[in-house]
């Protein structure tokens, strides 16, 4: 099916495979920073505030760019902003509408707490805030679902790092560096590459028809999240994510009971750069469950830098899930009830 090029086009209306084909170009996308800040930054806390996609793009920064930061980052996926913001945090509003009521709600408390902000989102009421106010805001390209523009956000992230100083300058230029590569990654997993050479028709076949459950480490733990949200919203499957060494504490004893024919499929999301403690545990945990749970199926993450590996696995993610999608008979595009869950908050 997968290798049926008229079965894709139906299945697949609004061409979900071409926007995965072309996420390579967002991290070489030129943005502006519009308002920019003076000088006198003082900034010794960072927040960004953000759901979904735009959430996922700060947990993959704070993945790359953990030896990088001098001072501490947190990510905030509620209403709430903690006790701790004052005016010596930078609080990133991140919301690709631009309308996310759990980052507006964020943005208010920043502003009533002196806290200096800055903005990312494609248009919606984020926008215009920061163009009344004068708030530093990158204005990224609109038209594109949420957890297809996680690059173009993290593109964002590492633009207002780099202006309010808190990493050297040239990690926009690392991210450009990898585009050539990612190019040409991707064409490996084109809808017209067929199956038994497309890698990420070949995942989704193991995957079709079951729930997947996704593991990652100290580094890839924001890809098995973003593994986890392709599936949700892309294949409308159900998809569960987890880390080591936490998922060795809990999760762990999960598995050994209940029949031993589950009907799972484990992703083990592997890189070269992961702390070899955390590498151990992937092996011991397949060992010590073998015949209680599915075995594993290894994705080990291709690039010879921590970043290159995380946009490799980022864009694999979206390729798999929209392959399980039309597996699934549905359409990977639309996420019809998440606008009408919106809809009905709004009332």
């Amino acid at each position: 099916m997968l290798d049926d090029l008229n079965v894709l086009n139906q299945r697949d209306p609004q061409n979900a495979l071409g926007v995965a084909a072309r996420e390579f170009e967002q991290v070489s996308h030129h943005l502006d920073l519009i308002n920019p800040a003076g000088e006198d930054y003082s900034i010794q806390k960072v927040i960004v505030a953000g759901m979904g996609g735009s959430a996922l793009a700060a947990l993959l920064a704070k993945s790359w760019l953990s030896d990088k930061l001098s001072v501490p980052f947190d990510v905030v996926r509620d209403y709430e902003l903690p006790g701790y913001v004052d005016s010596s945090t930078l609080v990133i509003a991140s919301s690709y509408s631009g309308n996310t009521e759990e980052t507006l709600e964020c943005l208010s408390q920043a502003r009533s707490k002196n806290a200096k902000v800055a903005v990312i989102a494609a248009g919606g009421h984020l926008v215009e805030v920061a163009g009344q106010e004068g708030l530093s805001c990158v204005v990224i390209p609109a038209g594109l679902q949420p957890r297809m523009a996680v690059l173009l956000n993290l593109r964002a992230l590492v633009e207002v790092f780099e202006h309010f100083k808190l990493v050297n300058i040239g990690l926009v230029h690392e991210l450009e560096e990898a585009t050539d590569w990612l190019k040409q990654e991707t064409q490996q997993w084109l809808p017209t590459v067929p199956s038994q050479s497309n890698y990420a028709k070949q995942l989704a076949m193991k995957a079709a028809g079951k729930t997947p459950v996704f593991y990652g480490g100290r580094l890839t733990g924001p890809v098995a999240y973003k593994w986890k949200i392709s599936w949700n919203e892309n294949a409308k499957n159900v998809a569960f994510w987890n880390v080591y060494p936490e998922a060795n504490h809990n999760e762990f004893i999960g598995w050994t009971s209940h029949p031993v024919d589950k009907p799972f499929a484990v992703f083990d999301l592997k890189s070269s750069f992961e702390y070899a403690k955390v590498l151990r545990r992937f092996e011991v945990s397949d060992k010590l469950l073998s015949g209680r749970r599915p075995s594993a199926i290894e994705v080990q993450l291709q690039g010879n830098t921590p970043l290159q590996q995380l946009l490799w696995g980022s864009i694999l993610a979206d390729f798999a899930s929209i392959y399980v999608a039309i597996l699934n008979g549905v359409n990977p595009t639309p996420v019809e009830l998440i606008e009408k869950l919106k809809q009905e908050l709004a009332q």
